[in-house]
């Protein structure tokens, strides 16, 4: 019997390090890691996300993450890593929008992850051209804290250095593999 892929989410505000975590996990759980597809998409806009962009950035979120199970080395895997999923796009489409379509949260609330990894921001943030908001920073974790309550999404909080990071992400993955 093959054990069921189990997926954990990196998540939280912009330059907390989700992606430098993800890829980490990934490589060391030998898993494989669904990029954020939002970053990608914002960066080939090049212009603010507003409410005509929610729905391609769900489809290609949506999209990458069943490429990625259907590659011959997610199905050998248990675990999937993703770097971010539909509860960010949920929570940033309030921070950034006030508004969310309710098929979205629908459809995120049929996708929640097995485990979602919210990084805190108590790292430097750092201007990109593509974060733009480092001055509300406290706002957004705590929008990204109440989606992830009111889905009932079971996360655990990442805080500290990189190390303290990674160790706390890897002690809750393995729970989330034991399981």
């Amino acid at each position: 019997m093959t054990a069921p892929v189990r997926r954990v989410v990196v998540t939280g505000s912009e330059c907390t390090g989700k992606t430098t975590l993800a890829d980490r996990l990934g490589r060391q759980y030998g898993a494989p890691v669904v990029p954020e597809f939002a970053r990608a998409y914002a960066a080939r806009k090049g212009a603010a996300i507003g409410v005509d962009d929610h729905w391609p950035i769900v489809r290609g979120q949506v999209t990458a993450e069943a490429e990625a199970l259907a590659r011959p080395l997610a199905a050998a895997r248990s675990l999937i890593v993703l770097d971010t999923d539909l509860l960010s796009t949920v929570a940033y489409a309030q921070h950034y929008t006030g508004q969310c379509d309710p098929d979205i949260e629908a459809l995120a609330r049929e996708r929640i992850a097995d485990h979602y990894l919210l990084l805190d921001i108590d790292v430097p943030w750092t201007a990109d051209g593509i974060r733009d908001r480092g001055d509300r920073r406290e706002a957004l974790h705590a929008l990204f804290i109440e989606t992830l309550e009111r889905f009932g999404a079971p996360y655990t909080l990442v805080r500290g250095s990189f190390d303290e990071r990674l160790f706390l992400a890897q002690r809750a993955t393995d729970a989330v593999l034991t399981r």
